[in-house]
């Protein structure tokens, strides 16, 4: 478990200091994310191995990641919609989130997410962090402690519009990831699809 709480840890301090107002503007945010996320699978691979074993390619796979992906995309829309009714500031927080790919490139960024920044997240939160807490615990502590972890660490960004659409993702891939550990595979996909679609090709 040592193991488990120092990589938690790193991953705290990485998206601190990538989102935390004193040290946001002074670090170059895709290429951090990218570096942060994919140094966080290398070193979970590294001391718990045989987490690709988990990882099944199929067309149903394939097709349950896309609807999944499709599905979060609709309840952020739907999301957007009422929080921009309910909050004055939610809005402005949202764009400041979409403020983040302004001067990119949108195939680069594409290319990051869907190849890198995505598929690393998952494998990290779900398939190591997650995975272990589940074993450790039980799988639905594993889930709610694994789910934590992942919102709790955008919360230096004090924007709580990323803080909630964390625990809302967190919330969605932690479930499936519980009832469906033998579809990590789409989970994987459905994450790296979503995260390009709500950044760069339908932005909400």
């Amino acid at each position: 478990m040592s193991k488990v709480v120092l990589l938690i840890l790193l991953a705290f301090l990485l998206w601190t200091v990538m989102f935390s107002p004193w040290t946001a503007p002074h670090v170059p945010f895709w290429w951090a994310m990218t570096l942060s996320a994919f140094s966080l699978t290398v070193l979970s691979s590294v001391v718990s191995p045989g987490w690709w074993k988990r990882v099944h390619w199929s067309s149903s796979n394939v097709l349950m990641g896309i609807v999944i992906a499709a599905a979060l995309w609709a309840v952020f829309w739907v999301g957007d919609k009422a929080s921009t009714w309910l909050f004055d500031f939610a809005r402005p927080q949202v764009n400041l989130i979409y403020g983040m790919k302004e001067g990119e490139n949108p195939w680069l960024l594409s290319c990051l997410l869907l190849f890198l920044i995505g598929p690393a997240e998952e494998i990290f939160w779900r398939g190591y962090v997650q995975e272990k807490l589940s074993r450790r615990y039980s799988p639905n502590m594993g889930f709610v402690l694994a789910t934590a972890c992942y919102t709790l660490v955008h919360i230096a960004s004090f924007n709580f519009m990323l803080i909630m659409a964390s625990l809302v993702c967190g919330l969605a891939w932690g479930l499936l990831y519980r009832l469906f550990p033998n579809r990590f595979f789409a989970i994987i996909l459905s994450h790296a699809l979503w995260d390009a679609a709500v950044f760069v090709w339908f932005p909400i």
